[in-house]
């Protein structure tokens, strides 16, 4: 009895003195508190709202249109091989000191995130360097892989002896340039991987140069450039669901979402050719984003907590759920392209990507756009939603404003 008497005095003057644990939000629930109670500037934060809503990306709902009128439908082999889904309204939350303190659209609505999913991706990297499946994201990747036995149920109906001669299996660091290849590389988009997955030739992802061009250019040694390319994030992944021989979502539900009271209604998904037989089981390996459909859809809830996490520095209610080490890595900047740290962390140390931003914040941003805006020096998230790239510093600045009336 005395130890709890002691306690809730404790908490008493703890209170009174302007002190409060940090809030961590249950499962189900996020506290909801109006600017004027967290000491905001109330209209200025309606202002920012209303701006999001007005500024709603004008690309077509319906993602499977959406992709054949963009660039993307236009590339080699630029057909979705994954599920889409039509997307819903512009959405999204703003998270003060843990509180929400304003919301817009249907944040609970689950749909695509695009290349945020990569950020989803680099976690599982840095969960299994943490668990030793992987010594260091500096080791090259080739020691760690064995052979990759793709699920191919057409292939069981060939006539065998026209295909004697074929590989059964396939290796993804068969080459001397794909051996010399990091984990790191991979992660800061540095690797200039060679070959084809799932279908899906590395020159034929955004060949703004001419596909002869590209399939000409001369190789760089990995480090060098940084190109984004999806289909050396998939490398990743597939790399990666070897090193865990399990599912990627499996290990990123037990291990991130679960412990941060995420949503039943996330999934990651990869395309459906993307399978392979691993320990006897048919698995799905998981794209890191929905350039050809697929990914991770998740509603801008789980959006939320995943940068909320970050925030935090992968720490949840006292629990070291992402090792603080892996996010410093993830923040660090990439020298072949300064913006960018682990896939997929959009920093702002020149204050050339959000310039009205600190250059501590950094952003989870995926196509659409989907943004996750992480915010350490003024205790923010925002998760924004189908708003164009060019309107993100606009939001990201009338919020900031919004701070301005804090006591």
């Amino acid at each position: 009895m005395k130890n709890l008497f002691g306690l809730l005095c404790f908490l008493i003057l703890s209170t009174s003195l302007g002190y409060s644990q940090e809030y961590f939000p249950p499962k189900g629930i996020w506290q909801t508190k109006s600017p004027a109670e967290m000491g905001l500037n109330a209209a200025k934060i309606q202002e920012a709202i209303n701006f999001a809503i007005t500024h709603e990306s004008d690309a077509n709902p319906n993602l499977k249109i959406a992709h054949y009128e963009s660039a993307f439908g236009r590339e080699p082999f630029g057909y979705p091989v994954g599920p889409m889904k039509t997307r819903g309204p512009a959405s999204g939350l703003i998270i003060y000191k843990g509180m929400v303190v304003g919301q817009w659209g249907d944040p609970a609505r689950v749909d695509l995130t695009f290349s945020v999913a990569k950020s989803f991706l680099s976690t599982t990297a840095g969960l299994a360097v943490e668990e030793g499946l992987i010594k260091s994201e500096m080791d090259l990747v080739y020691p760690y892989m064995a052979p990759i036995y793709p699920y191919d149920p057409i292939k069981s109906m060939m006539n065998k002896a026209d295909h004697f001669d074929q590989e059964d299996v396939f290796d993804l660091f068969a080459t001397e340039h794909n051996r010399s290849i990091r984990w790191n590389d991979l992660l800061r988009q540095t690797s200039d991987w060679e070959g084809s997955l799932w279908g899906k030739p590395d020159w034929a992802d955004r060949p703004s140069e001419g596909v002869g061009q590209k399939r000409a250019r001369p190789q760089t040694a990995p480090g060098e450039v940084y190109e984004y390319n999806d289909t050396r994030v998939n490398v990743l992944a597939l790399a990666l669901l070897n090193v865990w021989r399990k599912p990627l979502p499996q290990v990123l539900k037990d291990k991130i979402m679960d412990p941060i009271g995420a949503s039943d209604t996330w999934r990651w998904t990869g395309y459906e050719n993307s399978f392979v037989i691993l320990d006897g089981q048919i698995i799905q390996s998981v794209s890191g984003g929905s350039h050809w459909g697929g990914g991770m859809m998740l509603s801008a809830w789980d959006q939320a907590r995943f940068g909320y996490l970050t925030l935090h520095n992968g720490k949840w209610k006292g629990t070291q759920l992402i090792p603080e080490t892996w996010i410093d890595k993830s923040k660090t900047a990439t020298p072949a392209n300064p913006g960018y740290g682990f896939m997929n962390y959009f920093l702002n140390y020149d204050q050339k990507f959000i310039p009205a931003a600190p250059k501590s914040a950094f952003s989870h941003i995926g196509a659409g756009t989907n943004m996750v805006y992480v915010d350490s020096e003024n205790d923010l998230v925002i998760v924004a939603r189908w708003i164009p790239n060019g309107d993100i510093n606009e939001l990201v600045r009338l919020v900031l404003e919004g701070l301005s009336n804090i006591n």
